[in-house]
């Protein structure tokens, strides 16, 4: 049995994040979709919405799990199993940063393999951070997020305008 790791933020979960699931939920007899929290970063959702947008996203994928995760993805992947990780790659400066984690998390974890999987065109520029500021001026984001994303993204957006 093959389990993979797809570790990230989703702030918020995108199209593009769907994709690369539905794509490799074909590969891989389980895959853990990981919602990293790093303490340095500010995120728009909290990491219950997160975790509750994505689960919602994925319910219909029986090989798919969504969980939260506060350290190493090598170390969840090692204790939990996993020796994949899978990482969605948009463009060529996105191969290099993650060309080079890949070989950092290979020297953490010799026993773990990288996957790169090229985005499908048409989802080459979404972005999670550009995604947000879109909105945010009342851009059309309804092609790059999935329906239940973008109203809960038009809510997010409402309350921190009413608390300013």
């Amino acid at each position: 049995m093959i389990k993979a790791v797809f570790a990230g933020s989703f702030d918020p979960p995108t199209n593009g994040h769907l994709d690369i699931i539905q794509r490799t939920s074909k590969l891989f007899d389980e895959i853990d979709v990981l919602i990293s929290v790093n303490p340095e970063k500010k995120y728009m959702f909290s990491e219950e919405e997160r975790l509750a947008l994505l689960t919602e996203l994925v319910k219909d994928y029986k090989n798919v799990q969504v969980h939260i995760w506060k350290g190493l993805i090598v170390n969840y992947a090692k204790d939990n199993g996993a020796n994949v990780l899978i990482r969605g790659i948009r463009s060529t400066n996105d191969f290099a940063y993650e060309f080079d984690l890949a070989h950092m998390n290979q020297n953490l974890n010799p026993g773990i393999e990288t996957l790169f999987v090229p985005t499908k065109e048409k989802y080459a520029i979404v972005k999670s951070s550009s995604i947000k500021e879109l909105a945010m001026f009342g851009g059309d984001i309804s092609r790059m997020v999935p329906k239940i994303v973008e109203t809960a993204l038009k809510k997010k957006l409402k309350e921190n305008k009413k608390a300013k």
